[in-house]
């Protein structure tokens, strides 16, 4: 069966410096290993996609990539180079590749001009955010008119984790809790929940979301999300549609990067229908064989299985 992974990550020579702090979380060993496959294209990714049947790759520069820049001109100045070079990469492997832009949001109004670009011009299929960019998060209204221009374009973003902007009190003294074994899960979700209580969707209401990691866990949280807005102190918030679980089911589409477990496959299946998940590996994070013998032995249909493999994509990206 045809598989698209959407979360499959990249870097460059130029680029890698801004992983450094993230590549603090791992061991040293582990990194090492993971930044020469981030860098790699045809060596060992495209010779495991054949092992293990992975037909395209979405690439997207790993996090948090230009984001973390804080210069602002650098930051637009790298976010093309590395768009520019992502789209080479693509054209020299047709059908095999695919990309996310990476945006320099220091600048939203050079993000969306990079986004139009990006798609128009690039044939990038979307973007991808990793977390926050020096503490200010998509629901901010500046970021209103790169938010008009994917739902214009028809693309979706990608909003990926990366660390915080400053640590949070209960985590300290417990700082293993840090990056993908807690924290990134908890500050991706509460993101994504800033932009559909600041009725990012309401405004935008064909424009999509894409979470990795199976969700972020919000599709467990469906039912208290909505029960808990019921009696809630809203503070003035007032949302077009009646559960905010709507939202989430209509303008957010999940992938299983890096959550090779039945349990959340089949509890996201029932939350959110087989429709909004995709399938994804997180590579080098994760390995792709693992990946591949999670979907392909899921206790699902036939049916749910081409859904998750490569139909939702193709129909998202256009593939």
């Amino acid at each position: 069966m045809r598989k698209i992974a959407l979360e499959e990550h990249f870097t460059t020579a130029a680029m890698e410096h801004y992983s450094l702090p993230g590549a603090a979380l791992f061991a040293p060993d582990y990194w090492q290993s993971s930044l020469r496959l981030l860098l790699d294209f045809t060596e060992v990714r495209l010779p495991q996609m054949d092992q293990y049947g992975i037909d395209v790759e979405v690439l997207s520069l790993v996090s948090p990539g230009v984001q973390a820049e804080k210069d602002t001109a650098t930051a637009v100045r790298n976010a093309a180079l590395t768009n520019d070079f992502l789209a080479e990469i693509v054209a020299r492997h047709p059908g095999r590749f695919a990309g996310f832009a990476a945006l320099p949001l220091q600048d939203p109004e050079a993000a969306v001009s990079e986004l139009d670009r990006a798609v128009n011009e690039l044939g990038l299929r979307g973007a991808l955010v990793n977390g926050h960019t020096h503490g200010e998060y998509l629901d901010a209204e500046k970021f209103f008119p790169l938010w008009e221009r994917a739902e214009a374009l028809g693309v979706p973003l990608y909003l990926h984790p990366a660390n915080s902007f400053d640590t949070w009190h209960n985590l300290r003294g417990h700082e293993e809790l840090i990056g993908p074994i807690w924290s990134w899960g908890v500050e991706t979700a509460t993101h994504a929940l800033r932009i559909v209580f600041s009725g990012v969707f309401d405004r935008f209401p064909d424009a999509t979301l894409i979470l990795g990691h199976m969700g972020e866990s919000l599709p467990g949280m469906l039912w208290r999300l909505d029960t808990r807005w019921r009696f809630a102190d809203r503070r003035g918030i007032k949302l077009g549609k009646k559960r905010p679980s709507d939202y989430i089911r209509e303008n957010i589409m999940i992938t299983t990067s890096g959550v090779c477990a039945q349990a959340p496959l089949l509890g996201s299946m029932l939350a959110l229908g087989a429709d909004r998940i995709m399938f994804s590996t997180d590579y080098p994070m994760e390995e792709n064989d693992e990946a591949v013998a999670f979907i392909e032995n899921a206790p699902i249909s036939e049916a749910d299985r081409a859904k998750i493999c490569h139909l939702n994509a193709e129909r998202l990206l256009k593939l």
